[in-house]
């Protein structure tokens, strides 16, 4: 799928510095969040909950690609730019003013429940291609 998942999220004035800028430690809680809806989004189109567990984040890699000031929304986008056997990787990126502001990459791991990691069901890697981003454009 070429089209990310959108979220319009509200900016709270506890997430701004001084100087009216987004915190950088902020970024962080709003990726956190498009995640959490993202995949409450997936698991309200599943008809079936697959061999649950639950997902943490193993890795996460943010780039910063201009000021992202204190608004009243910023817009999320979240996308799949890799599918691996037992973790995927999530793009979530912030747009303000029509441009990208930041771009936070996060490597998730489904796991039993044991805490091991498990490989992704063949449900699971359906619905995530689903959101990858094309060819060329991860």
């Amino acid at each position: 799928m070429s089209t990310p998942y959108e979220i319009e999220m509200d900016l709270r004035w506890s997430d701004q510095d001084a100087q009216g800028h987004v915190n950088n430690a902020k970024i962080v809680t709003l990726a956190e969040e498009a995640r959490i809806r993202f995949h409450a989004f997936l698991k309200s189109q599943r008809q079936d909950s697959g061999e649950g567990g639950s997902i943490v984040v193993a890795r996460q890699e943010i780039d910063y690609h201009a000021e992202t000031r204190y608004a009243p929304a910023i817009t999320l986008q979240v996308s799949v730019v890799r599918i691996g056997t037992k973790s995927y990787t999530l793009r979530q990126q912030g747009i303000q003013d029509g441009r990208p502001v930041f771009t936070v990459d996060s490597i998730l791991v489904w796991l039993d429940g044991s805490s091991a990691s498990r490989a992704l069901t063949e449900a699971e890697r359906a619905e995530l291609e689903a959101w990858s981003l094309p060819e060329g454009e991860s």
